[in-house]
């Protein structure tokens, strides 16, 4: 496949990837104000909220499937026209049992896309033979924190109705100018080496299952901690230190900014440390400052902390997929995917259910503990796998 075609293909999975972060990050920061619409409880708000996760849980393998089936491109570009319809949805609910409905239909959408865009990345990083990955994932925080930020500004402006259709007019409009370019692009092939140096490279068999499974716990440690900043970092800056509504959607702002610029530097740092330190130290990272961003007094010690663990989570679940992908294809990143968002699937209602028995800042805790899991098992594989 010629060079410019391929930086084509780059550009147009980019702009999915950011499309994806800017859509779920204006979702977020809605979050408190449809909590009061529903008059949920935070056990019952993380009973709602698993609905993102479980409908992203249950689409993750059949969206392997169908990308076999269908190609990864056309099912990135119907995913994303869904994910633009169904983040309207939240606000007209006003129950939390409605609310876990709408957000089942959003998390099966959002599941489906980053299923299929992973392993379109996946392909093109092996058709070009470098560590691009992290730059992928930085698109997608990118547009996190745009839309974090934007979300920020308009919330004292613009009702969640008003704001989350927004979200659906932008979506459809970034899907119906890219969407026509990815659709024209056959999917690369990895060069001749490459499939000489994997011939199983696609499947999933008894070789590589046990990786692909390591791989995913590894991302499910480091999902469970995006998920929580995501769901509840603006509720505990609002809740816990009486934030305003904006400085509150600024912790998220803060956690995927650094989440970017931890990965805009990743393909350098891989190619420069190796995949090894590069899982280890950010899972180390990420615990130091997850402990800091829980339990720090102050607001500017909590955006701090939320800053710190984006850097050190940022390049951790790109490596875990990319790896899974390269074994097994679009089933080895649906089984990766679906372990890794089982950490998102898990991570709502426990905290939830913490924050009840507990507090808030004590059930954030709970992602420092496993960043330093997926550090741990980051160097007990790093002679089988990770390098």
């Amino acid at each position: 496949m010629p060079g410019h075609t391929l930086t084509r293909l780059r550009v147009v999975l980019t702009a999915f990837f950011a499309l994806d972060g800017f859509v779920f990050a204006g979702w977020v920061v809605r979050i408190p104000a449809i909590k009061d619409q529903t008059d949920a409880s935070a056990s019952t708000l993380g009973l709602a909220l698993l609905g993102v996760s479980a409908g992203a849980v249950i689409t993750m393998i059949l969206t392997g499937r169908l990308c076999r089936r269908h190609g990864n491109h056309r099912v990135t570009v119907v995913c994303a026209v869904l994910l633009s319809l169904s983040v309207a949805l939240p606000p007209l609910t006003h129950s939390a049992a409605a609310l876990a409905a709408v957000l089942l239909v959003f998390g099966a959408a959002y599941g489906g896309i980053n299923v299929a865009f992973n392993s379109a990345a996946v392909d093109l990083v092996a058709a070009l033979r470098r560590p691009i990955m992290p730059s992928f994932h930085a698109a997608f925080s990118l547009g996190g924190m745009i839309g974090a930020g934007l979300g920020g500004l308009v919330a004292g402006h613009l009702s969640p109705t008003e704001h989350l259709l927004g979200l659906t007019v932008v979506g459809l409009l970034v899907t119906a100018a890219a969407g026509p370019t990815l659709l024209r692009i056959d999917p690369p092939a990895p060069p001749e080496p490459e499939r000489r140096e994997q011939p199983g490279r696609g499947r999933l068999d008894g070789r590589n299952r046990k990786l692909v499974v390591v791989f995913g716990l590894i991302a499910l440690c480091t999902a469970y901690g995006e998920g929580a900043l995501a769901d509840w970092g603006t509720l505990h800056l609002q809740q816990d230190l009486d934030a305003s509504p904006g400085v509150a959607a600024a912790g998220y702002a803060c956690f995927a900014l650094a989440m970017t610029v931890g990965r805009l530097t990743g393909s350098t740092l891989l190619q420069r440390l190796g995949r090894t330190p590069t899982v280890v130290a950010g899972g180390a990272t990420a615990a130091v400052g997850m402990v800091l961003g829980s339990l720090a007094p102050h607001v500017w010690l909590v955006l701090l902390g939320f800053a710190v663990a984006g850097l050190g989570l940022a390049n951790i679940f790109p490596v875990a997929v990319e790896r899974a992908g390269a074994l097994a294809g679009p089933t080895g990143v649906a089984v990766a995917s679906t372990l890794g968002y089982g950490g998102m699937l898990l991570g709502p209602p426990a905290i939830g259910f913490m924050a009840d028995w507990f507090s808030l800042p004590i059930a954030l805790t709970s992602v420092a503990g496993l960043a330093a899991v997926a550090a741990v098992i980051g160097f007990v594989i790093r002679r089988a796998a990770v390098d």
